[in-house]
């Protein structure tokens, strides 16, 4: 899925969080928008799940104007959004219900296989650490098979280990997995790490945006001050 936004402007009242914006996603790519606190990171993925719509501009995706939300596009926040009475096998099982999917068990064993969680299937989240937590997260937006895939700081609450090995993994799923992912945010080591470009976000717009092979540190960190 490729998104376009020309002119965009956004925000829940009063003074808009980022106006002016102009963007492109392409199909297939990481795009990692990196960004200080208040630029409107989030508020971007919002609007691209179709969950807050522009106040000036457009938002197109696959070249169709994004009136609302879609099962092409799944939202992943950096809370793990488990529901605790069901066991991590269960809650994968939600989006395969979503879709009508035969064969339940197996196809969610695959998917939590997929993350590296095989044997924790019967598991309630409250018995999984936080970065297992984010596994099934992940998991279940897996299942759902999403054309999008838009990550809200989904690693921010973990520890340095378990991050790091969050990043590796997500690495490892995208090379077998074609969706788009739309990936926000503060750590410039984090965007250097996963993003095929990084777009540097501050609210007057997309400051720069960077080939993720070539980009340095110091790039990013001028374009933020710019």
């Amino acid at each position: 899925m490729r998104f376009e936004l020309s002119g965009v402007t956004l925000g829940y009242g009063g003074d808009p969080v980022v106006a002016g914006l102009d963007l492109q996603v392409r199909s297939g790519e990481t795009l990692v928008v990196v960004g200080g606190s208040g630029c409107g990171k989030s508020t971007l993925l919002r609007a691209l799940a179709g969950l807050l719509p522009a106040r000036a501009g457009r938002i197109l995706a696959d070249g169709m104007p994004v009136h609302g939300p879609s099962s092409d596009r799944a939202l992943v926040f950096q809370e793990d959004a488990l529901l605790p009475w069901r066991s991590a096998r269960r809650n994968v099982e939600l989006a395969l219900a979503i879709r009508k999917a035969p064969d339940r068990r197996r196809h969610s064993g695959h998917w939590l296989a997929e993350v590296g969680l095989s044997g924790h299937e019967d598991r309630l989240p409250a018995q999984l650490s936080g970065g297992q937590r984010q596994r099934v997260q992940l998991a279940r937006t897996l299942a759902a098979q999403p054309r999008a895939i838009l990550m809200d700081e989904p690693f921010g609450a973990l520890d340095a280990q378990t991050r790091a090995a969050m990043q590796q993994m997500l690495l490892q799923l995208r090379a077998a997995n074609p969706a788009t992912v739309v990936f926000v945010t503060h750590d410039v080591d984090e965007a250097l790490i996963l993003g095929d470009r990084i777009a540097v976000l501050t609210p007057r717009g997309v400051e720069a945006v960077l080939d993720g092979g070539t980009a340095t540190k110091e790039e990013i960190l001028c374009s933020l001050r710019a």
